[in-house]
């Protein structure tokens, strides 16, 4: 029953801040600079004051703000985020288009920057002034200080002409054919650099914190206990001490994946990665409205969702929680 009244409250919090958000995010769109109507007829060459009138009411950009707002939260309620002025198509079909890439992307740097900066955490909090702790502070600060862009066109440089290993744009190569394992090792090879961009700036968080957290609870009475009964020291460390180390970083995790999200615009944009936040550049660039808006719906669902996920998980990790 207390596990029904948790989601139940949480889903419901979750449902009035998506709705929150949709109304912010529409107003901030609407009050940008810029006219679709005048973007699209620059791109086609020019266009008579008739044709640009005409598609002002077709995009219903004639109608006063609130009119337009109560419109759109009115298809967004039926599933319908419209359709792209550029690309003509249903957003939702172009958001489905670009999801796949998007999740591989962010789900493989969250994935990488969780395990290896937890570990490299562990591994420095054995030994808190050792020189590996202190070579994995360093790498840290370095990573946590450099900026995800720029990061990024490191790498591009880096492996464009010193060390031409790793594809630096797309995510496929253009004469691959067909899926298989063929085709998973292609886009693989495309993906090590834009993963390891995204995943860098995250796995010095999380080592960092991972770290702190380690050398707190490796001081607690029942860590101290445990050694006493002779238990291993790697018992002790992964069995004991991990557990309720990793909470915060979990937490972290989970309050971040909107910052992921972000970060994954620069890094697609850098990359030439064709996923939602490629979209979201291209769309932001052509003033499509229609788009703008469903990917940014889009990533606070996943950004509530991930919030939920990450309440579960503490549950989990720590029965303390559940009981409470």
């Amino acid at each position: 029953m207390n596990a029904a009244r948790f989601t139940l409250s949480h889903l419901l919090q979750g449902l009035a801040l998506v709705l929150a958000v949709v109304v912010l995010n529409f107003a901030l769109v609407h009050s940008a600079p810029g006219d679709p109507v005048e973007t699209i007829a620059g791109a086609s060459g020019g266009m008579s004051e008739e044709l640009k009138a005409q598609l002002r009411t077709q995009y219903g950009l004639d109608r006063p703000l609130p009119v337009q707002l109560g419109v759109y939260l009115g298809k967004v309620v039926r599933g319908d985020l419209g359709y792209s002025y550029f690309f003509n198509l249903p957003v939702s079909g172009l958001i489905a288009a670009r999801l796949p890439a998007t999740l591989l992307l962010v789900l493989s740097a969250v994935i990488a920057a969780f395990v290896i900066g937890t570990t490299l955490g562990v591994l420095a909090s054995r030994k808190p002034n050792g020189l590996l702790s202190q070579a994995i502070t360093v790498l840290a600060m370095v990573g946590f200080a450099a900026p995800v862009f720029w990061t990024g066109m490191m790498l591009v440089i880096l492996f464009a002409a010193a060390l031409p290993v790793f594809p630096i744009s797309g995510m496929r190569a253009v004469d691959a054919s067909g899926g298989g394992l063929a085709g998973a090792v292609d886009v693989a090879h495309h993906l090590v650099l834009p993963a390891l961009t995204l995943a860098l700036v995250y796995l010095a968080q999380y080592s960092r914190l991972s770290r702190a957290s380690m050398l707190d609870v490796l001081g607690a009475d029942y860590i101290r206990t445990a050694r006493a009964k002779g238990l291993a020291d790697r018992v002790v460390l992964y069995k004991h001490a991990l557990r309720n180390a990793v909470l915060p970083v979990v937490t972290l995790l989970g309050l971040q994946f909107g910052n992921v999200l972000a970060g994954a615009i620069l890094v697609e944009t850098v990359f030439n990665w064709p996923g939602l936040g490629r979209l979201a550049f291209e769309s932001v660039l052509r003033r499509d409205y229609p788009t703008i808006l469903g990917v940014l719906l889009f990533s606070s669902i996943v950004v509530v969702v991930m919030n939920l996920l990450t309440d579960f998980c503490y549950r989990l990790i720590d029965p303390r929680i559940k009981t409470a």
